[in-house]
């Protein structure tokens, strides 16, 4: 006796583990269609990145575009400006972290890794004082980079706070090279 009430006790159990098995993917099945919707649609993720082509960026020259619905700087700095950029001692900056995500993590605002190796004459970057969320001037302030009017920020040629009450460098927003004159933010 003892053997049947075991088998029977078995198909009871499996029973009890399909349905609740069964209930399950079909608790799924209808939630998904919730949870599916709150991902982004289309639109929105056609404006997570944006393609620029700088070949029309003269040198010396600054183009403001836009990302995310922000303003971006793209410099095409001269051979003067970087070098001004790469003089500057790390002990004069306000902050020294590069602000870079394309940097390693914790990498110092040296003008090296605030751009890209073998396009150090582009300098990109946001273009929201990190103070209160002006948007600086371009080629201006006594580093000759830019200036925020609002509050007297000075940033210099590589976008680092050098003077004023922005706590911050310039953020360097997500991007690559896709051609020698051609960049994808975001």
């Amino acid at each position: 006796m003892s053997t049947v009430e075991e088998v029977e006790g078995t198909r009871r159990d499996f029973l009890y583990i399909a349905t609740g098995a069964v209930g399950v993917v079909g608790a799924a099945a209808a939630v998904w269609p919730f949870i599916d919707q709150m991902n982004p649609d289309a639109s929105v993720l056609a404006l997570s990145s944006a393609e620029f082509d700088l070949a029309p960026i003269a040198v010396g020259q600054s183009l403001t575009v836009k990302w995310r619905g922000n303003p971006v700087f793209i410099r095409h700095r001269t051979a003067k400006e970087i070098e001004e950029a790469k003089a500057v001692p790390m002990s004069d900056l306000v902050d020294p972290v590069s602000r870079n995500v394309n940097a390693p993590a914790g990498a110092d605002a040296s003008d090296v890794n605030r751009v890209v190796d073998g396009k150090e004459q582009y300098l990109i970057m946001m273009a929201i004082c990190t103070h209160l969320g002006c948007v600086p001037i371009g080629e201006a302030g006594d580093y000759d980079g830019w200036f925020c009017p609002c509050h007297g920020s000075h940033y210099d040629t590589a976008g680092r706070i050098r003077k004023g009450p922005a706590p911050r460098n310039l953020d360097v927003p997500p991007y690559k090279y896709i051609s020698d004159s051609k960049v994808v933010i975001g």
